[in-house]
């Protein structure tokens, strides 16, 4: 997927998880950001960023807040990204996709997308990472009722003769593995463990990262901490 126009910054604060105060060369900018999850460790005073200027001029906010540099890494924080990406990933991954369609409900989910795929039904959830420590890959970066109930009702569709995979969308490149936050939220990792024993599959990309471009690169390892 690409952006439109993207204008460099330097980040300079945060007031509430929507909006950031950025500056540019036309001076300093309040910004959508595109990303309610806390990336305390992303969003720091002096971080370079990377905004999309918005050609709706009844909006608020001028510019959504895409991308930031931690260091030499590039990450994308654009939470409607990994969707975007996936779709375009969902081909390569199941190279017998006859059929996608987004936001299919089942039981009290709604579920990214429902596939087809060698005449099986398939449900499928993407989740975007942005958390990266080490050259190590994490999700949640903070507790989530929500994602755990994800996966809990991925479980009940493989117990209902459908398929299901969860498919991590790290947005960022050069990361050794991927593996579920336990410190951070314990019940989601417990359940993305309970996902996997029965029989959900749990997969996950990397991506290439630009200032105006994210697209999916390679497959990452899963590991979990049993």
């Amino acid at each position: 997927m690409t952006y439109k126009k993207i204008v460099p910054g330097i980040f300079r604060q945060r007031p509430n998880r929507f909006i950031a105060h950025v500056e540019t060369t036309e001076g300093l900018q309040i910004c959508h950001v595109k990303n309610t999850g806390r990336c305390k460790e992303l969003l720091i005073d002096g971080a370079r960023v990377y905004l999309e200027e918005c050609e709706n001029p009844k909006r608020k906010t001028r510019f959504d807040l895409v991308a930031v540099e931690k260091g030499s890494l590039l990450i994308n924080i654009d939470s409607q990204a990994p969707n975007k990406v996936a779709e375009e990933f969902l081909p390569t991954l199941f190279p017998d996709l006859t059929l996608i369609r987004p936001e299919t409900v089942f039981g009290d989910s709604r579920f990214d997308f429902y596939c087809e795929i060698n005449k099986e039904p398939w449900f499928v959830e993407i989740k975007g990472v942005t958390l990266e420590q080490n050259h190590i890959a994490l999700f949640p970066d903070a507790p989530t009722s929500r994602g755990t109930k994800h996966l809990r009702e991925l479980i009940r569709c493989q117990n209902c003769g459908y398929k299901a995979c969860v498919l991590f969308i790290i947005q960022m490149d050069g990361v050794k593995f991927f593996t579920p936050n336990v410190a951070t939220d314990p019940k989601f990792s417990q359940a993305l463990q309970d996902a996997v024993d029965s029989g959900v599959s749990v997969v996950a990309a990397d991506c290439i990262v630009t200032p105006n471009s994210l697209t999916a690169k390679d497959y990452v390892e899963v590991r979990f901490a049993r």
